[in-house]
């Protein structure tokens, strides 16, 4: 049992040795996790959706919705914002300008 627990630590050496010399890394992933886990929810949630299509498109919508949430941004504002841009013809090479990360409410 010694032998697989050294074993182990030799596996995670470099993990270790990141967390030991850069303060900013956390000791474990938990508050990642934390912040995926509704989006995980939402997507195994949407599997009942009644249809292929509808649960992907759901998914994705689920995805943008926890994304501009993640990102401090008002998903309702976010989501009106963006279909209005693609509707009024926002260039498909720039749509990572759409992206919740990159959104600019109107003031």
């Amino acid at each position: 049992r010694l032998g697989e627990k050294l074993t182990y630590i030799h596996r995670q050496w470099n993990g270790l040795q990141t967390f030991l010399h850069d303060g900013r890394v956390e000791i474990d992933s938990n508050a990642v996790e934390n912040l995926i886990r509704p989006i995980a929810l939402t997507r195994k949630n949407v599997l009942f959706a009644g249809h292929d299509e509808g649960g992907r498109a759901w998914g994705r919508i689920a995805s943008l919705i926890a994304t501009a949430k993640v990102n401090d941004v008002e998903p309702f504002a976010y989501l009106k914002a963006t279909l209005e841009a693609i509707a009024l013809g926002h260039p498909a090479n720039r749509i990572d300008d759409l992206l919740p990360w990159n959104f600019q409410p109107l003031s």
